[in-house]
């Protein structure tokens, strides 16, 4: 198409501009894996643009089909374990104290950082396990070695600031080394006590680009947050089930920040009848993380 308007600079810029734009996208979009076997089962219900949807969820087709054996190994087709090529466990000295921690894919120049948080009783090795949760730490780590990414999993000492403190300086360490990156906390369970500590410091609130709670507590606090007000994506996954954190105040919170705005690209997806576990397994990291991709600061 041309653009008579334009001179030949300017034509030159603009379609400098049209090319850097397009790169910008391709690079910020990930590219499938085994994305049939992880879609969501279907919807029983949902508003008209996803913000709030009701997953068909059931543990018999999708954990004792699923797995070969029942929470403790997923079946063969749901996993590459190819991808430990590219897969250390380091250790980072911070002032906040020694951070063990497992790097898969770039740990240098990626375009894309993804952490994940455990619980309570949980390791670094929660989250780079091929074959629990139905897999899907496999696909996880498949997909950000297969995008020029890296995702990581921390031990830290506590839920509380000791801890954030930990997480805060592996994020400001691995940023350092991928300054273009967007950066992604996904937290299990009580791990989500750091989440929100991550979202109020002044350092990590005003550096991540999304936000993802699996199975996880709330915080009113976020909505002070400097995460907050840059308007970082936040994505609630929580099974109906759940008796650790009852499903009922995780909806409370979430409709309390479209309360604040209901444009704030928030999304909560429940899994009817699933129980405190069942985000972990279930969520579609992929589309997940294009939707907050899409969205992030």
């Amino acid at each position: 198409m041309a653009f008579p308007f334009l001179s030949p600079l300017h034509g030159f810029l603009f379609a400098t501009f049209v090319l850097c734009v397009a790169g910008h996208a391709d690079a910020l979009e990930l590219k499938p894996f085994r994305d049939d076997l992880f879609a969501y089962p279907a919807a029983l219900s949902s508003d008209t643009n996803g913000v709030y949807t009701v997953l068909d969820y059931r543990e018999m087709r999708d954990i004792n089909q699923r797995d070969e054996v029942p929470e403790k190994r997923v079946h063969p087709q749901y996993t590459d374990t190819s991808v430990r090529k590219v897969q250390q466990d380091l250790l980072l000295k911070t002032d906040a104290g020694d951070v063990r921690h497992v790097a898969v894919g770039k740990t240098q120049g990626a375009g894309i950082i993804v952490l994940y948080l455990h619980g309570q009783g949980g390791s670094r090795k929660q989250g780079v396990d091929d074959f629990t949760f139905g897999g899907n730490f496999n696909r996880i780590k498949n997909l950000m070695a297969g995008n020029g990414g890296l995702y990581l999993t921390p031990d830290f000492t506590d839920f509380g600031d000791k801890g954030a403190a930990q997480v805060a300086a592996l994020v400001e360490h691995y940023a350092a080394q991928s300054p273009g990156a967007k950066i992604f906390v996904a937290c299990g369970s009580m791990g989500g006590a750091l989440c929100w500590k991550l979202a109020g410091r002044k350092d990590t609130g005003g550096r991540i680009n999304g936000l993802l709670l699996l199975g996880s507590l709330w915080d009113e606090s976020f909505l002070a947050s400097p995460a907050f007000k840059r308007r970082v994506p936040v994505f609630f996954g929580q099974g109906s089930h759940d008796v650790v954190f009852p499903i009922a105040n995780q909806e409370a919170f979430f409709r309390s920040i479209l309360a604040r705005s209901k444009t704030y690209p928030t999304r909560f997806v429940r899994f009817e009848t699933g129980t405190h576990g069942t985000p972990i397994r279930m969520i579609d990291w992929r589309g997940t993380l294009n939707w907050m991709l899409s969205k992030a600061p």
